[in-house]
């Protein structure tokens, strides 16, 4: 029954598609109907599997309705509920702001992909906003952990070098640097459909791009987490009367680090899956796999700007001040404000 799969696979002059970050082209010629033809495949595109094309649009639909309804609840409440201005605020509207964006590309995003149209100046368009704001995401949640370490290791120096204009001016250079950045790199691409893989680019520039894009970030990320974790749980060894606070602070940590892990991840790996295939080379069929796979961690990573909202919906602390406690409240925070864990 695998044979004949390779077979069919093989047997097609022409497929397209994207993945999670750029796809495979995978010429297929007729003649290679035998196992060991198909297992030379030349390099084009595979189709991705029209089982797995549905779901991954089902999955754009529910990110799509959700991320729109937590996003909007989430700016309404830090621009209107929330009046005083800290690291953590201008860090969240931030992360808000370009969850936002993506949630406004991603139906041109999914027509476009579904469609496999050319890569024109919409396309590139999308494409740029894309990873801008996917990249910008991904570096605020590191710029929140870096944050939340220095607040809670080194109290005493956290009150010099922290502030919300410090905040701010870093939010700044990010936003700046990521569309320079992104633009010199889109401008060079060459690429004949939407999201595809641009094959002209040289490993080594990928996969630098890849280390600055996720590995430096996951490596801040667990780091600041460990330690945090590490410190809070001493100080739960020896300051039980603040307990629940402690325990809720450890649990915010995980939750942060688990959420960037599901998302990111499986696209990583994808990634280096991807480079490895491309060393050693392989079969059409594995090529297929690696396409459905592609499509899915793109749809996981991208399901990101909706989990951030959950997340700072149910464990920010100035998010549950604005709608939960009274004003009445406010001496019992500034007594706890020692232990302050914030967004993800």
């Amino acid at each position: 029954m695998g044979t004949i799969y390779k077979a069919l696979i093989c047997s097609s002059l022409f497929c397209t598609s994207a993945s999670s970050f750029g796809s495979h082209n995978i010429t297929c010629h007729p003649h290679t109907r035998t196992m060991n033809e198909s297992n030379n495949c030349s390099v084009t595109d595979i189709e991705v599997n029209r089982h797995v094309r549905l779901t991954e649009f089902a999955l754009y639909i529910i990110i799509f309705s959700f991320g729109s309804i937590f996003n909007a609840l989430a700016l309404w409440v830090f621009f209107c509920k929330i009046k005083k201005w800290t690291e953590t605020r201008v860090y969240t509207i931030n992360l808000i702001f370009a969850d936002c964006f993506i949630i406004c590309i991603l139906p041109f995003m999914a027509y476009l992909i579904w469609n496999k149209s050319v890569r024109d100046e919409l396309c590139q368009f999308i494409e740029a906003m894309y990873f801008i704001n996917m990249v910008v995401s991904i570096y605020v949640v590191s710029f929140i952990s870096i944050d939340r370490y220095i607040a809670i290791k080194y109290p005493l120096k956290a009150r010099t070098c922290r502030s919300p204009s410090k905040a701010a001016l870093l939010c700044g250079l990010l936003w700046v640097s990521v569309i320079i950045g992104a633009t010199l790199r889109f401008q060079k691409r060459h690429a004949t459909f939407c999201f595809e893989k641009d094959a002209t680019i040289p490993i080594a520039q990928t996969l630098l791009s890849t280390f600055f894009v996720f590995s430096l970030p996951l490596a801040t990320l667990t780091f600041c987490s460990i330690e945090i974790i590490r410190k809070l749980k001493r100080q739960l060894k020896t300051n039980s009367m603040e307990e629940k606070l402690i325990q809720k602070a450890l649990y915010i940590i995980y939750t942060n680090l688990i959420v960037f892990l599901i998302c990111f991840l499986p696209a990583y790996l994808g990634v280096l899956f991807r480079f490895i295939m491309e060393y050693v080379g392989t079969s059409c069929f594995l090529r297929q796999v690696m396409m459905d796979f592609f499509a899915l961690t793109r749809c996981i990573a991208t399901s990101n700007c909706c989990l951030d909202s959950v997340c700072y919906y149910f464990v920010t602390k100035e998010f549950q001040e604005a709608i939960l406690l009274p004003k009445s409240s406010t001496d019992k925070t500034n007594q706890t404000q020692s232990l302050q864990i914030n967004t993800c």
